[in-house]
């Protein structure tokens, strides 16, 4: 394994990848908190997924001003995943941390994963690990969100702990989950992405999901940072409505189909995501036939799940205004 020389002045080179598509007005955010990273030996992606608004040009007076900036423009909309591998495939440093077009990242991100991942790995003797960070999730109603990020306290998640929760949210007791597995905050070892293989292009939605789930079959440790590191910024686009949500999780279940038939819940999860599908898209009364068929089938398991999960969701989707909730709004 590969550690920071202070003696040397030796710094891995960590490549940050931003994927961007038809973000004008959020790019020059998200690069400029790559830049001002204090970790000094980065090279920055960008992929724009050819956007069709004046994202290539607000990237373009970035590029010309600074020269570590690598921007390869996509001549077709080939999705998010897509982006993900060109970042993966093109990367010449030992780690990869993604931003998302959004978002912005604290200054000591690189460096704070970077430290965290070294040494959990020099503690536990493991080559197999993804860390994450933890944020603020910003609203455009003015709430905010702080978030942990998983493996940021007390039992760190993997393996199958992490299979059971993405898959079915089933949780360990005193494993902490915290905010999931999202890949805008994720940073892990360039071997890694080479062993678990590419995103899954066929997800529009939920990819750095599907990529965990593979990571943790594989036996993945997911860690995360204590400070908040990143600022998440919910906005609107195509690509987020809970039509393609629901397709992207359609699509992960049937992947995992013999996993989750082996644990007898691959007809109750395929009924959950679309209960979920039909409440993200105010279709009450069209929920009311799978909630009657979850009661009568797993009575015990949809009560319990629907206490703890459903609840908490519909609290903070009343903390968004009414005219956001109704726009699908998903991370």
């Amino acid at each position: 394994m590969t550690e920071h020389n202070k003696k040397s002045d030796v710094f891995s080179l960590i490549t940050v990848g931003i994927t961007c598509f038809n973000a004008e007005k959020t790019i020059k955010r998200a690069i400029k908190s790559a830049l001002n990273q204090s970790w000094p030996n980065i090279e920055i992606i960008i992929i724009n997924d050819c956007s069709t608004d004046n994202s290539l040009k607000a990237i373009s007076k970035c590029v010309d001003k600074h020269r570590n900036l690598i921007v390869i423009n996509h001549e077709v909309n080939k999705g998010c995943a897509a982006s993900r591998n060109r970042i993966t495939h093109e990367s010449k440093g030992e780690f990869i941390a993604f931003f998302d077009d959004d978002d912005s990242s604290h200054e000591d991100r690189l460096k704070t994963q970077y430290q965290r991942i070294l040494e959990y790995e020099n503690k536990y003797h493991v080559d197999m690990v993804a860390c994450y960070c933890s944020g603020i999730r910003y609203y455009p109603n003015g709430y905010k969100m702080p978030f942990r990020a998983i493996g940021s306290q007390t039992i760190i998640p993997k393996g199958l702990m992490v299979v059971d929760y993405l898959l079915m949210f089933k949780k360990r007791n005193g494993v902490f989950y915290g905010g999931g597995t999202p890949a805008n905050s994720m940073m892990a070892r360039l071997d890694i992405f080479k062993k678990v293989g590419d995103f899954d292009i066929v997800l529009k939605r939920q990819e750095d999901a599907d990529f965990a789930i593979r990571l943790a079959f594989m036996g993945g440790h997911f860690i995360g940072t204590a400070e908040f590191l990143i600022e998440q910024y919910a906005t609107i686009s195509h690509d987020k409505t809970s039509l393609i949500e629901y397709e992207s999780s359609l699509n992960i279940n049937i992947k995992n189909k013999i996993y989750l038939e082996g644990c007898g819940l691959y007809d109750y999860m395929m009924k959950w995501i679309k209960l979920r599908h039909y409440y993200h898209s105010n279709r009450i009364f069209k929920a009311l036939p799978v909630i009657f068929y979850m009661l009568i089938n797993h009575p015990v398991k949809f009560a319990g799940h629907f206490f703890v999960s459903g609840t908490k969701r519909m609290a903070h989707d009343m903390k968004i205004n009414k005219i956001f909730l109704n726009a699908n709004i998903f991370f």
